[in-house]
Parts: structure tokens; sequence; C-alpha cells
């Protein structure tokens, strides 16, 4: 019997492994503050992972058919890092990148970023997270000068009486975390902000709270809006604004020409309902006697060209009503990937050191050079954010190798038909991963890594808590955890440094590379981990409990106070055009994770949840003849998908929704556009213009881009 957390989300649920009645593995969940003795299908069905059919258990070389054959490691490793060396010796060191994931341990995450700027000395690194959760990190950084998803614990959101919920779905995404709601609506304070009518938002039905079905991409429009209404109204916290914030003038100017009526033509969402909303907010937060808000955003909100300035709006509302720094109410950002936060933390990101500290920096460069003992200028500089290294991948100036870790890009990045191409293109493509995931499926090398359940380490939830992953089962043999193929290459190709591969040994350097910096786990230990203390970071020493609440005292900038930045909207990178008239926003559904490499190999997910399917509005499906049988085609300037056509009322008539988590023909990120928001480098997954139509019963029932994808 083992105590560890689930694989999947950063709610990190508590479970326990015990080998079930027909004596395999099977999960449970036990009590933890965030679940609470919950857990959702995903969880309850992980330890089926471990007994995945197509498991890869022995490293991959694709032949010069084209086929797949069993090697060893020796000869696996030698011939990559024969062929790295050959690459940077007539490209340079530059030719090489690195591409992680939000799903890594700490420390597998830390060595990555390690081994990506001493080893391979490449400045091109970064990871997935930067599709999660990169531009309310970025707004978090420049309001409060530091970036922790959630501030607070979950557990603070109960006891609340307003909670304004922007772009999460939270009921499907991590049913358990939806126990933490039950107060506010019980209160009636529960808003729920999203274009459809999602299973969190129907928590809002019987009086629970609101649901506002905007128009998709207008939430920087409703935040000013409502900020707007709160500082006009005399409901702002007029003392907690003098005391502990600056800029609030530039913010009053810039809001002044968002009024109810004007925003009510934007977002679709009528005067009288922002009114009563702000109202409601204003009403519940502690200057005014309520008993707290809570502010908190998700990838809704974020994935937009303005998704860092959508942040900034919502978290300048929670500024004006006092809430940040207050026990009971604050700002939040609701973290996706199971390490989501920790992943950023300590070097996938291209512009990060471990510890938070950023790589443009003389005296954080010094300080995690003295630790990987190396010369501060040895170490690359700055790279470039995901979805700009992905598209210069096998180009003229661009690198011509990868190494992937813990990301399916085939399946996840936007504009995904190009960035297929563009790793089609490489000279090199090496995979890690424990299934043959659609990405591992074009690479030159597969390396077959340990799971979730087979390996020791940490991961950082969305509140910021560190906990302990442990293993239950040995892994088959000829896997390899990711540190250990780290070390291998490492050792082949000269490493000058130390790259160990005791997960322990990996974290202790870890806390030596973050001490001092803005996510400093110097004084969390396994020891502390496994005695069950709940250590949230900032945690500078061995004596300190962990900071599970932020801002108390101050705001992290030099002068305690918070910056309050004024935004407005850039609009919609994709609009809507004669050829092109419906908006497609993307999410997830309550069976799926991800890319969904590994729920789509889960036969009880899989039988709940098979296909992807395009969600329609009744006057739409009329519009355009779809019935509700049929597949339908949904097309944009980049590519096509195609799935069944799901007719409900939850959504917009103006709108389709398609899950993210299928392949092939169903591939929705074929779609979808790759543009960025300037600040945080986040693509605007949520929202691009499309067409939709029917697919005849005679004829090519997909366009030749489809067929090429399918294969």
């Amino acid at each position: 019997m083992t105590d560890t957390h689930c694989p999947y989300c950063a709610l990190q649920c508590a479970m326990r492994l015990a080998p079930g009645a027909d004596g395999d593995l099977a999960a449970s969940p036990r009590e933890f503050p965030t679940n609470r003795g919950g857990m959702c299908q995903k969880g309850w069905t992980s330890a089926d992972l471990l007994r995945t059919a197509d498991r890869i258990t022995a490293p991959l070389r694709r032949d010069p058919d084209g086929r797949f054959v069993e090697v060893s490691w020796d000869d696996a490793l030698d011939e990559i890092a024969a062929r790295v060396s050959k690459l940077q010796d007539a490209h340079g060191r530059d030719t090489v990148a690195v591409f992680g994931g939000g799903g890594l341990t700490n420390e597998k995450a830390y060595l990555l970023g390690k081994f990506a700027r001493t080893v391979l000395r490449t400045r091109f690194i970064d990871y997935n997270g930067r599709f999660c959760m990169s531009s309310a990190a970025a707004a978090g950084n420049r309001a409060f000068g530091i970036d922790r998803g959630m501030p607070f614990p979950l557990t603070d959101l109960g006891g609340a009486d307003a909670v304004l919920l922007l772009g999460s779905n939270l009921a499907d995404t991590m049913p358990p975390a939806v126990q933490h709601l039950g107060g506010v609506r019980e209160r009636g304070g529960l808003v729920v902000v999203d274009p459809r009518r999602s299973a969190t938002a129907r928590l809002c039905d019987d009086g629970a709270g609101e649901h506002l079905p905007l128009v998709p991409g207008t939430d920087l429009t409703l935040l000013l809006g409502l900020t707007h209404i709160v500082l006009a109204e005399g409901l702002a916290d007029a003392d907690f604004l003098v005391e502990r914030t600056n800029g609030l003038d530039d913010v009053r100017r810039s809001v002044a020409a968002w009024w109810p009526e004007r925003v009510a033509s934007v977002t679709g969402i009528d005067e009288g309902r922002l009114r009563r909303i702000a109202r409601q907010l204003a009403a519940a937060s502690p200057s005014r006697g309520g008993a707290g808000a809570y502010v908190l955003t998700g990838r809704g909100a974020e994935q937009h060209v303005d998704g860092t300035d959508t942040v900034t709006a919502a978290i300048n509302l929670a500024l004006c009503l006092g809430l940040p720094g207050r026990v009971g109410s604050g700002y939040g950002c609701i973290t996706g990937q199971g390490n989501g936060q920790g992943g950023r933390e300590h070097g996938q990101k291209s512009d990060q050191l471990p510890g938070y500290r950023m790589i443009d920096d003389p005296s954080a460069r010094e300080h995690v050079a003295a630790v990987w003992g190396v010369e501060p200028d040895s170490l690359p500089g700055k790279g470039v954010p995901a979805v700009d290294l992905l598209m210069r991948l096998g180009t003229d100036d661009g690198p011509r190798a990868l190494f992937v870790h813990g990301s399916n890009l085939v399946v996840s990045a936007p504009d995904a038909r190009t960035v297929t191409e563009r790793l089609a293109s490489l000279d090199l493509l090496v995979v890690c991963d424990f299934v043959p995931s659609e990405t591992a499926l074009l690479a030159d090398f597969i390396l077959p890594t340990t799971q979730w359940a087979e390996e020791e380490g940490t991961m950082t939830s969305l509140e910021g808590r560190v906990i302990r992953r442990r293993a239950a089962v040995t892994p088959p043999a000829g896997v390899r955890s990711e540190l250990d193929i780290l070390a291998g290459l490492g050792a082949r190709l000269g490493a000058a440094v130390a790259l160990p591969t005791d997960p322990r040994e990996v974290f202790d350097e870890l806390r030596r590379a973050s001490a001092g910096g803005r996510a400093d786990y110097a004084g969390i230990s396994y020891a502390r981990l496994d005695a069950g203390e709940a250590l949230y970071w900032p945690c500078p020493t061995e004596e300190h409990a962990g900071t599970p609440r932020l801002f108390a005292e101050g705001f992290a900038h030099g002068d305690g106070r918070a910056r309050m930045v004024a935004v407005s909207p850039r609009g919609r990178d994709d609009d809507l055009t004669r050829e092109s008239p419906i908006f497609l926003v993307t999410g997830r559904v309550l069976q799926h994770y991800q890319s969904g490499a590994q729920t789509r190999r889960v036969r009880r997910l899989n039988d709940a949840a098979p296909a992807a399917y395009v969600e329609l509005h009744p006057q739409l499906a009329a519009r355009l003849g779809i019935e509700g049988v049929e597949e339908v085609r949904v097309t944009s300037s980049r590519g096509s998908m195609v799935a069944q056509a799901r007719i409900s009322a939850d959504i917009r008539p103006d709108t389709v929704f398609a899950p993210f988590h299928f392949a092939g023909l169903a591939r929705i990120n074929s779609v979808t556009n790759a543009a960025t928001d300037p600040i945080s480098g986040m693509p605007e997954f949520k929202v691009c213009a499309v067409a939709v139509e029917a697919v005849g019963p005679t004829g090519p029932s997909v366009h030749p881009e489809l067929e090429e994808v399918a294969r």
C-alpha cells in the first residue's frame, strides 16, 4: 500500500495505491485538503495506465525504411550523442533544442533545464506550460512581483460570499475542487463567465449564482466594465488602494471609457447584470463587511493574444475591491497541468533559472552557476517562447534537433499541422515517453521512461504546495527515468557538471539553486514532506513553516506595494469574416486529460468518451442544415477537423465548441491559431474564426490535409 498523488491535473488529489480484488494495483482516494477524500474518473482509473498494452519497454530507433526497431540503451544513447555533437559542431550550440512538460516532477524539470544549459549549452528550451498558465504568470509577476497561481489554500474559498470565475470548467477538469465552492453556492454568490453553459456554469442554477455567456474573446472588456462600475459607484476599498497599491489613477482613466452600456454591446452581457455582479463582489469584500470574495481565472480567459492584459484586468478588479493579501479573499489562477506550477519555477521556461530567477539577471546567473560549478558567462542567454521555438524548427536559422520530454506536440500545439511539418523536417527528433504518442511516432528515437507510480519525486500543486510522489511498483525492465537518460547522455556529451540520478539528491541541489529566489524551496526537504508537513513555497529555511498565504505583510515588489497596470482590449487576432463566420472555442471533457495520450489508452475512460464532437446551438444547426446525427467539418485558414455534431442549447448561437484531446481527423488544433500574447507567448487557443458544414454522404468526406494527418 502506497500513499501518493494522482498523475493528472494540478489539484493533485491524494490517493492510495494497493492491490485490488483482481490482484492488480488499484487507486482509491484518501483524505487531503484539496480533494477531501474525493477523486474523479481519471484518478479512479489511473492505475490502468500501468498496464497499457502498448507500453514501450525498450529504446526504439527508426530504420531507413521508416520502421521502429528495438536497440540497446548503449546503442541508442551513443548514436544520439554522436548525432548531437555532429550537428552542434557544424551549426552551433543552438541547433539543438529541448521541449519539456508540465507533468514532469520538479526533479526532472530542474535537471532538464540544467542539462540544456550546461551540457547542450543551448538557449532553446521551453515547455508546454507555455500553453497553460503563462499569461497569468506574467500578469502576477508585474502586479504582485511574484507568480504563484493560487497565493492561498484552496480551502479558503469555502468561506467566501462571492467568487467570480472566468474561463474555467472546474466541474469537468478537476471535479473534487467543486466541493470548495459549496459555501458560495449556498449563499448565491458564484459567478461563472463562459461562452458555454458548461458543467461549471450549471452550478449556478437554482439560485446558486449567475452564468455570464459572453461573446468569445471579450473577457477583458467585461473586467474593465466591472472595474468601471466599482470605481464609478464608490464601491472600491479606498484605504487599501492608498496604502497598498500604485497605479490607480492610470487604471481609473483607462476604465472610464468602458461604461456599462458600451461593455454590454461588446460582451453581450446586459448592463443590469454587469451592475449586479459588481455590487455583489463589492458587498462580499471585507472592506464592506462581507465574508470575502475571490476573482479566479482559467485558460478560457488567458489563452488569448491579450491574455496577460486580461489577467491584469482581473487583478486590477481584485485590488480595487481590496481582496489580495486578506484571509478569505484574493485573486488566483487555476493551474491546469499536474506540475504546471513547479515545472516553470526551476528551469524549463526559456527565460528562467531555478527558483524563478530570470536568466538575464547577472546575480541570478551567478548564484545558479555557483551551484552548478560553472562560470556565469558559460550559461546561454534567453531563449524564445514555445510557439516561436516550434515554428523555427528545421528552418535555416532554427534548431535542427529536438528533445521532447512529457509533451505531445502533434496534438496539443496550436496550428498543429504546421507544427507537425516542422517536427518532420528535423535532422533529429528524440522523444522520451512511455507510450507511442502521436509525437513519438514521428521521432528518430523513442526512449522509454518510467511512469508516475514507478518513480519518486515531488510536484507543486495549484496552491504552491509541494507534495511527494512515491513509487508503488517496480518499472518494467528496460525503461529508465529521465534522470538516468539525461545523465547517460551527459556522460557521452562530455558533461562537466554533475547530473545526479537519485531524486533526493537532485531535489537537494534544487533547494540550493532556488535559495533566495522568488520560488524559494531551500527549507523544503523530503524528510519534512514525508513527515506530513504542508509546505508551501517560499520556504527559505528548515525552521520556516512555509507560506500558505502570500501578501499578508506586503507584495513582492521592493516597496511592498502592488502595481496596477492600465490595459485595453486588442481584439481577437482571427476575427469573423464572410468565409469564417463562426467562433470556435476549445476545452476539455471530464474523462480526458491534455492531448489524451494517456487517457485515450484507458478503456473505461475511452468507453465513456470515445471520440471528439462539435457542439453547436440548435439555431446554428438549423441554419447550416445540420440535424445532429452527421459528422461536420470545422475549417479555418489553417486547416480542418471532422467530428460528429452535438446539438445543444448550452452554447451561444454564434459559437461552436470542440474538445482538444483527440488526434487524427478529430484534431481540433489543426484549426486553432498560433498567434500569441506578446508578453507571455501564450497562443490564442480559445477563439478563432471558422466555417462549419455537414460532411456529405457522397464524395470526399475530408480534406486532403486531414487524410495526411490521419496517416
